[in-house]
């Protein structure tokens, strides 16, 4: 039933006790104690009864959540620190370079601060709880596939009343700072750099020392990171963004939401430095995602319509309940917004409260294990954002370690809320829940076999956890383990090592959560998968019902090795799956004459496929992002997982390439230009509709520069190119200034001959910025001059600087005194083996020259030449780099030239040594006969792409030919 929002709001927002779920097939008293005692049967006709206790304390084992690997920033490149932050997050002088991470004072400080904690809390239980700290750095569980834990590992095993032990552990999660990170913001140089470039602007660093006294976290100003030259190669448009490397970074380390804060505050900072106000409103939070809409289509539109960012608090406030000393939280119901002007942000700030007085809102409660809600709190909360995102809906978690099984998620649509609970659900099976009861034989009841004592239980769970990560409890002589389905597996291998256990009998069960639609696919026909697994582990298989969404299988068993096999074996017949979008109108297609083809698919690879069309999704005429959506799944048993992805090659092989395969490909632009990108959201709407493409922009508060842009694999690159022809760039480089350069600046043929041919030929623009020095100095002055392009264009980038030097030679430039030239890069290794060969037709390529750039410090190998599939579908520089080189070797002989200097060759032409037609010209030109080196087949087929202009794939074929005629050369 559909409620205004304002009727609920009051009941969300003060808590979850009076929630109850309606219509729930669920046995609420059954969540969140421990699995009921089973049936014990005889061993050996004997019977059976539980061990007398000596200690009837309920003990609990769990790890605390450190970030123990996050690593300090490097001391080199920390231009500013604020106050203490330097001490805490770098090694004191004098330490060994091998010391681990974990020992980095804040690390230590933070693991001194718990067992305080502890000791506060033991002190103040008045002998009615204990509660001990291990930390160690755990052993690897043999014969288990999973990751191993990493760094140091704190444990806390608390014994004590039932009642005391989980509230002590939700006081040790929510008084302990877990789980910190560090966010980075990039800024440019040139808004913290003061004009004279002789440091960092005061005021700057005045209010980044406030941000971290008020928000509660360490901030570091840091040098621009390195290039890796070694590193992958760069993704389409990636290459040149070279620059973005060169900006200053703020490194903000905290908790989550202490971080997130400052690191708000940090953009404000900048739209500042930008002349951008700020301004400030509340709005309730759980409306917060919901008026975003889907993908924050909404928020996208009003930022396009009013030039303004829109800052929101973080989905999940007060979730962690840690605040560091003397820090101030941000509103959860606080947004920020900057604009040009008051009236743009009053503009958005009414499209806001618009949107929340239009919102109705459907509610849905749900009942979750309260183990498996902390696991997603602390495990799985960024997934959950994303799930929120995708749908538009909010979900409301009870705090951390509250012991509360209850969840609400609400939305606009009955639709998008049962998306969501979903997939919240399907989190939920991620994760095991099992019990290991220990029981003994009546006549063995004289013998002197005892309970532990509660020090060697302590250490005993201490021990289990700290090796498998998973929450281990103890009491009344049972096993409770929670946690993800490894962590579980790995909990039950080491209490099977105890010796204690081992002289005991005992019953185990594993709990596994699985949605209530596959209930049929893991059971079989008549229960027979189930069965056979029965009969050959030697286990007990139950189906126990939970709620309307999910059910519990449970695996029991009184051996351990009977045990593990039969719940390997029942994971083998959980669902793998896979999903994918096929475009409605190829259905038909695949699916066959009554089925006949997919029948024939699905028979083949023993896969179960499943087509859902408009209707399935919602109904025809909802949102056009629903056309992106996964309308294909294909299920199979997983130990047939390696079928699916056949399964979908084949069903892919049916749809033509223009609509086939969806891939996502992601861009590096600027994030303060994305703003301006917005604002031109009619003409990417225009682009997403032409490439059947979906461009998708990060939120404001991510401060990401990628921005992504799926679509068909076919069809991505050509969006990509037309995207990246709406992003300027330029780049600059520096002449020595001569009277006869600035004559030929003036003149006419520098227009026709230079100008135009570079916007004709290379998609470049060239202007001439007269920054000469004084008289005096006339000697030193200089001649910059700016290129400016289009990103698309960047690959041609360096053939037009080597075109603009060649034409800039003949009037008394000296190559070798230009700035900003980009060097040719390595055509291959075997280049390196030619000074063996005592050879004058194998010459060696000349030294690059040097780059000392006024704009770029550095320039990468992938600055012409890219790897990747962009570069070789497009590089607009290729073609006019070749017919530029033809035309200097017609006008070759009459081209008047600098003298050669001494240390080349007095053979060698005057072409640039940054060409990378060098060695191919100079050994034309040196000895003729070098093309016939080359088979004359090829050579003719390379004529015929020269001249034909007509051929549509002239572009891509000439866009690698430069490499491949170098590359034939040598």
């Amino acid at each position: 039933m559909m409620q205004r929002f304002s009727n609920i709001t009051g009941q969300a927002r003060h808590g979850l006790e009076k929630m109850t779920p309606a219509g729930l097939m669920s046995r609420p008293n059954q969540i969140d104690i421990p699995i009921a005692q089973p049936i014990k049967r005889p061993m050996n006709g004997q019977p059976v009864s539980p061990l007398t206790p000596v200690d009837t304390m309920v003990n609990l084992s769990f790890n605390v959540p450190f970030a123990s690997n996050l690593t300090g920033p490097d001391v080199q490149e920390i231009i500013h620190a604020t106050p203490k932050a330097l001490e805490r997050w770098t090694f004191p002088e004098g330490t060994e370079e091998q010391t681990p991470i974990h020992k980095l004072p804040v690390h230590n400080g933070n693991v001194e601060q718990l067992r305080r904690l502890c000791r506060v809390l033991e002190e103040g239980s008045q002998g009615r709880m204990q509660a001990t700290v291990t930390s160690s750095e755990p052993k690897p569980v043999p014969a288990l596939q999973r990751r191993p834990l990493k760094g140091l590992v704190t444990n806390v095993c608390i014994s004590g009343d039932a009642d005391i032990v989980h509230k002590m552990r939700a006081k040790i999660l929510n008084e302990t700072p877990i789980a910190l990170r560090c966010a980075i913001v990039d800024i440019d140089t040139n808004l913290v750099i003061t004009p004279d470039m002789t440091g960092v602007r005061v005021q700057v660093l005045n209010h980044l020392d406030e941000i971290s006294k008020y928000c509660g976290t360490d901030i570091f100003l840091l040098n621009p990171k390195h290039n890796d030259p070694e590193g992958p190669a760069s993704d389409y448009g990636n290459g040149s963004d070279q620059r973005f490397d060169q900006r200053l970074r703020i490194a903000i380390y905290g908790d989550p939401e202490s971080s997130e804060h400052a690191k708000t505050r940090v953009l404000i900072l900048i739209d500042r430095i930008l002349h951008r106000q700020a301004d400030a409103m509340k709005l309730e939070s759980s409306l917060h995602t919901i008026i975003c809409g889907r993908t924050r289509k909404n928020i996208r539109m009003i930022e396009s319509a009013t030039n303004t960012a829109i800052y929101f608090p973080p989905p999940f406030p007060r979730i962690y309940g840690y605040a560091p000393p003397g820090a101030h939280r941000r509103g959860e119901d606080e947004v920020f917004v900057t604009g040009d002007n008051q009236e743009c942000i009053s503009m958005a700030k009414k499209r806001l409260y618009d949107l929340v007085v239009n919102t109705k809102c459907y509610v849905k409660d749900v009942v979750v294990s309260a183990h498996k809600i902390d696991s997603i709190l602390l495990d799985r909360l960024d997934k959950v954002r994303k799930v929120m995102e995708t749908n538009g809906s909010y979900v409301l978690f009870p705090q951390l370690g509250s012991s509360r099984g209850l969840i609400r998620v609400q939305g606009t649509e009955i639709l998008h809320v049962e998306r969501t609970v979903r997939e919240i659900m399907a989190l939920a099976g991620q994760f095991y829940g099992a019990s290991w009861w220990l029981m003994l034989p009546e006549s063995a009841q004289t013998n002197a076999m005892r309970a532990p004592s509660s020090a060697d239980i302590r250490t005993m769970l201490s021990d289990i956890c700290l090796n498998s990560a998973a929450d281990v409890g103890f009491d009344k002589l049972t096993f409770s383990m929670n946690g993800s389905d490894d962590a579980v597996k790995a909990a039950m291998m080491v209490i099977h090592q105890i010796p204690f256990v081992k002289r005991a009998q005992y019953q185990i069960r594993v709990k596994i959560e699985l949605a209530n639609e596959h209930k049929e696919f893991v059971s079989g026909k008549k229960n027979g998968k189930i069965n056979k697994i029965m009969g050959q582990s030697n286990v007990q298989i139950i189906f126990d019902g939970f709620n309307e969404y999910n059910f519990y299988i449970d695996v029991c068993g009184a051996q351990y090795d009977a045990t593990k096999n039969g719940l390997d074996l029942v994971e083998q017949e959980m669902p793998a799956s896979i999903s994918f979008h096929v475009p409605d109108q190829y259905h038909k297609r695949i699916i066959g004459i009554g089925g006949q083809h997919i029948q024939r698919i699905m028979k083949k690879y023993s896969v179960f496929v499943k087509f859902s069309n408009a209707m399935d999704r919602g109904g025809i005429g909802k949102e056009d992002d629903d056309i992106k959506v996964d309308n294909v799944i294909c299920r199979t048993p997983a130990r047939n997982a390696q079928s699916l992805d056949l399964v979908k090659q084949e069903i892919m092989d049916m749809v033509e390439k223009v609509d086939a395969e969806f891939v996502s490909e992601t861009v590096i632009i600027n994030r303060l230009y994305h703003r301006e990108l917005i604002a031109r959201m009619n003409e990417i709407d225009e682009l997403e509709k032409k490439w059947n493409c979906k461009i998708d922009f990060p939120s404001t508060e991510m401060a990401s520069d990628v921005v992504t842009i799926s679509g068909p694999e076919y069809q991505v690159p050509q969006a990509v190119d037309e995207f990246l022809g709406m992003v300027p760039e330029s780049h600059e480089i520096v002449l020595p200034a001569t009277s006869r350069l600035r004559e030929f600046f003036k003149s006419n043929d520098f227009q026709t001959e230079v100008r135009q041919k570079l916007k004709s030929q290379y998609e470049v623009d060239l202007l001439v910025r007269n920054e000469s020095k004084p008289a005096e100095e006339s000697e030193t002055s200089e001649e910059r001059i700016l290129l400016a392009y289009t990103r698309n264009n960047a690959g041609g980038l360096k053939d037009a600087i080597d075109f603009l030097v060649s034409c800039l030679i003949p009037y008394g430039l000296d190559a070798t005194t230009v700035k900003g030239a980009i060097p040719r890069p390595k055509s291959d290794s075997f280049e390196d083996s030619l000074p063996f060969f005592d050879s004058k037709l194998l010459q060696n390529a000349p030294a690059p020259l040097g780059t000392d750039s006024p704009t770029r410090s550095t320039f990468g190998d992938d600055a012409s030449d890219r790897g990747s599939l962009f570069g070789k579908i497009r590089k607009p520089g290729s073609i006019s780099s070749i017919s530029s080189f033809l035309d200097r070797r017609k006008n070759q002989s009459s081209s008047p030239g600098p003298a050669p200097s001494s240390s080349t060759p007095p053979q060698m032409p005057p072409v640039p040594p940054s060409s990378p037609w060098n060695l191919a010209t100079a050994a034309t030109a040196t000895h003729g006969t070098i093309v016939a080196s080359i088979s004359p087949k090829r050579t003719a087929t390379t004529a015929g792409l020269f001249a034909s202009k007509t051929n549509p794939n002239t572009n891509s074929l000439l866009a690698w030919y430069p490499a491949y005629w170098r590359h034939q050369v040598i």
